[in-house]
């Protein structure tokens, strides 16, 4: 495993989030609670020691469940996160109460890291109200000890980092960002990096395969990569990448099963970055993709759960950018007649609860009612 320093601390490169654990049923707040243990059991073993939870993963169940696995391990064996949820505006008025709460549901008394989540548009004014009192009671936590190290995670524009930076910058010890190949250009990670370079700020890493994304290549993109690094896997592309990215310190990847982790750690054994030839082979990717007009979901829940229909909208709107992939007409997916009709993106009923918590400001309302449209024709 390689490590990274940061202010004295030896972190695993490789981070295990805690946002895709293997579930029951594919319902995403049914947590499979023993194969997670193994997971973390394997984890441990093979030199993992950063666990990043947070408040709302899980329709609300991964830190608990993480707080039971990880109780089994000495307290100084690992390094574990968690993140106030203010990608939800209703909990703007209640850091302590729920710091409190992630305290005692993760059976810890202290995070080793703890970072304001999500900062976007939405929520950068409630964020920086005094009037809420997050950064002044996180502050108070930190000098108590029950704060290692503060951070944020933005998936906002460069403008809302600058902003957030001009408010708190001082405070912070690194920033999480959504990073990855696509990305770089896509939702201009780069210019975010070199913003956070100027102020020495370490990056965390999140969505590396995009929620799996980047995985999937079509035959074109396969053969485009095989002749750079032939034999090479697709998640060791992505790995690769941020390899070569100046700054980067922590990569979480949420894996599901034990294939994904045993493939992510093998990955993680070697430092092999880019070459400047093998990373324009990727961008030349993303603008062909680009070009598609996918929309960026990465399937991270926060819709599912605000959702009265109980629809699983990351499902549907990957069905969706698959058949912006193909092209041609619009034929409904195989996996779309599986489900009943009120699990359909026609359920939709346009409450805008799900647009208003994601954090890549989908309009997913608009978006379920265009898939509906074209496939009825």
């Amino acid at each position: 495993m390689i490590y990274k320093d940061f202010h004295g601390l030896r972190l695993s490169a490789l981070g295990m989030g805690c946002m895709r654990l293997p579930v029951l049923d594919g319902q995403d707040g049914r947590i499979d609670e023993p194969a997670a243990r193994e997971m973390v059991a394997r984890a441990m073993e093979r030199g993992i020691n950063y666990y990043d939870t947070a408040y709302g993963y899980h329709d609300g169940r991964s830190e608990e469940v993480m707080g039971r696995i990880l109780k089994a391990y000495p307290r100084d064996s690992f390094y574990l996160a968690s993140k106030f949820p203010g990608y939800d505006l209703a909990n703007m008025g209640k850091v302590e109460e729920i710091f409190e709460e992630q305290l005692r549901k993760c059976q810890v008394e202290r995070f080793d890291f703890y970072l304001f989540h999500n900062v976007c548009e939405r929520n950068i004014d409630g964020y920086l109200d005094p009037v809420n009192g997050i950064m002044e009671y996180l502050l108070r936590q930190k000098e108590a000890g029950r704060i290692g190290h503060l951070g944020f995670s933005v998936h906002g524009s460069q403008e809302t980092l600058n902003r957030f930076l001009d408010a708190y910058g001082q405070y912070m010890e690194f920033c999480q960002i959504q990073l990855n190949w696509m990305d770089w250009t896509f939702q201009k990670a780069r210019e975010k990096v070199e913003r956070l370079g100027e102020l020495g700020l370490p990056v965390w890493v999140m969505e590396p395969l995009r929620g799996g994304k980047l995985i999937r290549l079509t035959d074109e993109e396969k053969e485009k990569l095989e002749t750079l690094r032939p034999g090479v896997s697709a998640a060791d592309w992505c790995f690769r990448f941020l390899q070569s990215v100046p700054g980067v310190t922590m990569i979480l990847s949420g894996m599901s099963n034990m294939e994904q982790l045993e493939d992510n750690i093998g990955i993680f054994e070697t430092d092999r970055p880019l070459s400047s030839e093998e990373r324009q082979a990727l961008m030349e990717i993303t603008q062909r993709r680009m070009q598609l007009n996918m929309l960026p979901c990465t399937a991270c829940h926060y819709c599912t759960s605000h959702c009265p229909q109980g629809l699983d909208i990351p499902m549907l709107l990957e069905m969706f950018n698959d058949q912006r992939i193909t092209g041609g007409p619009y034929a409904m997916p195989l996996s779309l007649r599986r489900l009943p009709e009120e699990k359909h993106p026609s359920a939709c009923i346009g409450c805008r609860s799900c647009e208003a918590v994601c954090p890549q400001g989908i309009k997913i309302p608009d978006e379920l009612a265009e898939f509906d449209r074209l496939m009825r024709g």
